[in-house]
């Protein structure tokens, strides 16, 4: 996949907890959990959405779009994050280690496309009520999501060939326990500005431009609440975002806070940028099945009724 290089092959060393490497095995069982309150979360909500014939609407369609993103965020991580801290393995070869920066960054941007996506589908449900369903048909779904996915590969397809190019004849340390493209360039023996340009172009052509499309979207929707003219019907009607209010800022947040730190604290503990890009990679994976499970009625109900079948069916057996 990649071109020969004349640079060190040495392997890439990720990170755990600086300090705590002798006893950071007892943070593979939390960290574990939550992988698998992401995994287990996220495929359940696949699974109501897939099973469920009333579920089958726009707003569930891109729901299950941000739940393959999250699952693909945390199987890409998973492997290197658990083996760091549960087997204390931590060297990745850099091929290895450009692959999984490709599929994190792409995962990253294909969440952020799914994010506007859902606030379109916000837009469109509340704003333009009578026309809902002809504007977003199963064919424009399709689309949409076809279209995210296609921004995504060719935004980030560069960025490993742009990267495997230097010689990297520092430190071979990373600041992180997966691989992340601006954590890495900083370890070149090489001029970066191509790399950090085009890093900084590619982020503000998806997360830049997605951040204004949401906000416009929500502005809009504010406009459409603002000229009901009871509160409760207003208090209804905007309770539905609620859940992807929650779900952008979940992403966003922990995003700019870890971009802030690799470009502005350089000179700062480790522990911070170790702390944001564990917070970056797993909150919104573990959250966003939580908070749509609890705020939507629909999952909430299918849930509820196979837990009490469950429960049950266990009594009669018993």
């Amino acid at each position: 996949m990649f071109p020969r290089r004349s640079s060190s092959s040495n392997p890439f060393l990720l990170i755990g907890i600086p300090g705590m490497e002798a006893s950071q095995h007892w943070l593979a069982l939390p960290l574990c959990l939550l992988y698998v309150i992401a995994l287990v979360g996220n495929c359940t909500i696949l699974f109501f959405i897939w099973r469920e014939q009333s579920l089958h609407t726009p707003m569930y369609f891109f729901l299950a779009m941000l739940s393959l993103t999250d699952l693909g965020v945390s199987l890409t991580t998973l492997p290197t994050v658990l083996g760091i801290f549960w087997l204390h393995f931590s060297e990745i070869i850099i091929e290895a280690c450009l692959i999984q920066m490709f599929f994190v960054h792409s995962f990253a941007a294909m969440e952020s496309g799914v994010l506007v996506a859902m606030a379109f589908d916000r837009c469109m449900a509340i704003c333009l009520p009578l026309r809902y369903a002809s504007i977003l048909t199963n064919s424009v779904i399709a689309k949409i999501g076809l279209l995210i996915l296609i921004r995504s590969f060719c935004v980030v397809f560069p960025i490993p060939f742009l990267t495997i190019r230097f010689p990297f004849c520092k430190s071979h340390l990373l600041s992180h326990s997966y691989c992340l493209h601006q954590d890495v360039i900083r370890l070149a023996c090489a001029d970066i500005k191509v790399n950090s340009i085009y890093g900084l172009v590619a982020v503000l052509f998806t997360k830049g431009l997605d951040s204004i499309y949401i906000l416009l979207s929500y502005i809009m929707i504010l406009r459409a609440v603002l000229k009901i003219t009871t509160n409760d019907a207003r208090r209804k009607t905007f309770s539905t975002c609620i859940s992807h209010i929650s779900a952008v800022l979940l992403f966003y947040i922990p995003l700019i806070g870890l971009s802030v730190v690799h470009r502005f604290g350089r000179h700062s503990s480790l522990l911070i940028p170790i702390l944001m890009a564990n917070i970056y990679l797993l909150v919104p994976p573990v959250s966003n099945p939580i908070i749509y499970g609890i705020k939507t009625k629909q999952i909430r109900t299918k849930i509820l009724r196979i837990f009490l079948h469950t429960k049950i069916s266990s009594q009669r057996s018993s």
